[in-house]
């Protein structure tokens, strides 16, 4: 597959404008003008996307509708069809999450002698840690310090971000990294062994360190495989669809179910750590997304029914540059390292229109409002719309090879379709990439709820109203290890507790009391993307 005629003719214009733009300098947007594209274009300012809560912690909080369908649903279990007598497993540590929140949690849990048990919903590593491809921040280097990742970080979130939690986060950063190392996670070097690090949007120091584009495969794969080695046991295919609670509302273990043979499970625990990742997968605004498919909330939706309160909810991380072109790959992440190389956004004439490492939303902004309102964009066969991502610039940058050395990832995802993105830029537009919010948590990952730590994804606060680049990797490592050893340390503390579904009750309850009529149960576990024809059985067979 090859680009159309009328897109070549684009890519010619940018072609002729790249030796310009190698010595043109496109300036920050300022505060204002920031804050000004924000608000026009960004999709978290579009109020009939979002609508109060009718019941629980953040009733009256905007949220998106379909994030809100999910929270106001009924729950999955029925508390009469579960014998909470029969317990087919008793643990210190219950971990919910197979990526790498829950693998640096399960590691760092059994580490401190607790007795570990990691459940996941789909296969461990499914997730999206897996898929995460530009890099992990930390402050490293000789002329970089936590205290200005710190300041990167709150202006990134638009100064809303909970101090404490930023603090954690860049105060572990440099230790995560070493930490990693000594794992085995094959970070990228210069000859002397000196850590490479780049640019990401919104970052004023080179902090970004990577393995190639496959950074969170690589760090994924180095977790499991200590898990695995450790002999911590895992079961998979499994997620868990309720907490149980004892009569105080503490966290006491949780219902799985087996998705192969449809069987409940009861799981007595101690101490619970919730590490299910985000949203994604609700295709907010029916945006596209780069997120894994069991990207479905079922943690926040378990913790909230559980008396949780969330924050920044009303906030949704779309990233800049997922793929426009070709329709297999629509949504799928093109990663922020392209830009970081080098690679400037052009519209459809070739010419630069923001500055290629605004922080994300910003860049997101720019890009809609090019093929929107300016009509600048390029349309594709299929209706999206897009603007170029001049990848060519790369190796015009840094020599010959670059694009297949430093981002080999990218270069095959393009290549399956005959593009070549060493020589021929990328159409890309905003997909919907990262929950900003989540469950709000202390430094140690716990909340609100006694015994119920929360780490990853599913942690709200750490980021603000937007994340910046490689923070994802980081905090999914930083706040995994804190809650691991935090539970862990709490596991000791505390005797099992008495298992029961009151919560499940008094949330029926707050149903019924707000008149909510729906026959959504939730969490979703899976997203379903049959149309509804087949969902009915009403296939209709045209004989010709």
């Amino acid at each position: 597959m090859s680009y159309p005629e009328y897109m070549l003719e684009s890519i010619a214009k940018v072609e002729q404008t790249r030796s310009q733009r190698l010595t043109e300098t496109f300036p920050l947007l300022s505060h204002d003008e920031s804050q000004a594209i924000l608000h026009k274009y960004h999709p978290d300012y579009k109020n009939e996307a979002f609508r109060g809560l009718e019941l629980g912690p953040n009733k009256g909080d905007k949220v998106p509708h379909e994030f809100a369908d999910l929270l106001e649903a009924h729950p999955w279990v029925k508390p009469e069809d579960i014998n909470l007598d029969q317990i087919d497993h008793e643990v210190d540590v219950l971990v919910v999450g197979g990526g790498g929140a829950g693998a640096s949690a399960a590691l760092m849990a059994q580490e401190d002698a607790a007795n570990v048990l990691l459940v996941t919903k789909l296969r461990f590593g499914d997730a999206n840690t897996m898929m995460a491809q530009g890099g992990i921040q930390a402050a490293s280097k000789a002329n970089d310090t936590p205290g200005i990742h710190y300041l990167d970080v709150i202006g990134g979130g638009h100064f809303t971000n909970f101090p404490d939690l930023v603090e954690a986060l860049v105060h572990d950063a440099p230790q995560v990294i070493k930490w990693h190392e000594d794992l085995g996670v094959m970070y990228d070097k210069e000859d002397d062994g000196t850590l490479k690090t780049i640019h990401g949007g919104g970052t004023s120091r080179m902090r970004m360190h990577a393995a190639r584009d496959y950074t969170g495969a690589e760090i994924m794969r180095t977790l499991r495989d200590e898990v695995r080695n450790r002999q911590i046991p895992v079961i998979e295919f499994s997620p868990v669809i309720e907490l149980l609670t004892d009569e105080q509302g503490a966290a006491t273990g949780a219902i799985l179910l087996n998705l192969e043979t449809d069987e409940y499970q009861v799981v007595k625990a101690k101490t619970i750590i919730l590490a299910t990742g985000g949203f994604g997968r609700l295709h907010v605004q029916k945006f596209p997304t780069t997120n894994h498919y069991g990207a479905t909330a079922d943690g926040l939706v378990l913790a909230y029914r559980a008396g949780c309160k969330l924050a920044f909810m009303d906030t949704v991380q779309y990233h800049p540059t997922g793929a426009a072109f070709p329709e297999q790959i629509v949504g799928q992440l093109v990663t922020e390292k392209v830009r970081g190389l080098g690679a400037q956004v052009t519209n459809v004439e070739g010419h630069q229109f923001c500055y290629p490492l605004e922080p994300r939303d910003i860049e997101a902004s720019c890009i809609i409002r090019e093929c929107t309102e300016l009509g600048k964009g390029i349309d594709t066969p299929t209706g999206m719309t897009g603007v170029w991502l001049d990848s060519p610039m790369i190796d015009v940058i840094h020599g010959e090879g670059t694009v297949r050395k430093r981002i080999p990832a990218m270069f095959r995802q393009y290549e399956r379709f005959d593009l070549d993105i060493s020589k021929q830029p990328i159409l890309v537009f905003p997909t919907l990439h990262y929950q900003n919010g989540g469950v709000i948590i202390d430094a140690d990952c716990a909340t609100s709820i006694p015994n119920l730590f929360i780490a990853g994804e599913t942690a709200g606060g750490i980021h603000g109203r937007n994340r910046l680049m490689g923070n994802s990797l980081l905090g999914v490592n930083v706040f995994g290890r804190r809650a691991g050893i935090a539970a862990a340390k709490r596991a000791k503390e505390v005797e099992y507790g008495n298992l029961s579904l009151e919560h499940v009750k008094r949330y029926e309850e707050l149903i019924t009391e707000a008149g909510v009529d729906t026959a959504r149960t939730a969490p979703m576990v899976v997203p379903d993307y049959r149309r509804e024809q087949v969902k009915e059985r009403r296939i209709e067979i045209k004989i010709r």
